[in-house]
């Protein structure tokens, strides 16, 4: 282990979850119609492209960095992403019971099994070094876009 006390795994899985259910709970409340409505403001993503853009997070570097799986990743096209509600939820399950699956064999203090971008290494030395720091990264993004998908909710009207 590098350095000072590790935050058990448990703990960061419970916090996955409950970022998770709030992202799900929010979805249904929007429904079909206003999880793709994006809000009338320069570069704003809709609900179901938040979503999907979390969902790329957790494959990514969940499968890719942590599990070493290889991952084909369209950023891009995560922002863009438009569709049903009940689909995009499933995705979501299937989604987390994958992150789960490359959590088997996690080491926090060794360094990352799998390839990791030079532009993320360039830009984001401070948590790539570890298999822990990576996956605080994954929860920081969920959590920062759990947050932004409630703002995104209010702003197309799901919330008075």
């Amino acid at each position: 282990m590098n350095g000072g006390p590790a935050v058990p795994l448990d703990d960061v899985r419970t916090h996955v979850d409950r970022a998770l259910r709030g992202i799900a709970a929010t979805l249904r409340d929007l429904g079909d119609d206003l999880a793709n409505v994006r809000p009338d403001l320069p570069g704003a993503n809709s609900p179901y492209a938040i979503v999907t853009h979390c969902l790329g997070v957790m494959e990514f570097w969940g499968g890719q960095v942590l599990a070493d799986r290889v991952v084909e990743r369209d950023r891009e096209a995560e922002f863009v992403a438009a569709g049903a509600v009940a689909p995009l939820l499933e995705r979501m399950e299937q989604q987390r019971a994958r992150f789960e699956r490359d959590l088997a064999g996690f080491d926090g203090g060794a360094p990352p099994r799998g390839p990791i971008p030079d532009r993320d290494q360039a830009d984001l030395p401070e948590f790539t070094a570890t298999q822990g720091g990576v996956l605080l990264h994954v929860l920081e993004e969920l959590v920062q876009h759990r947050g932004q998908l409630d703002v995104t909710a209010d702003l197309v009207g799901h919330r008075t």
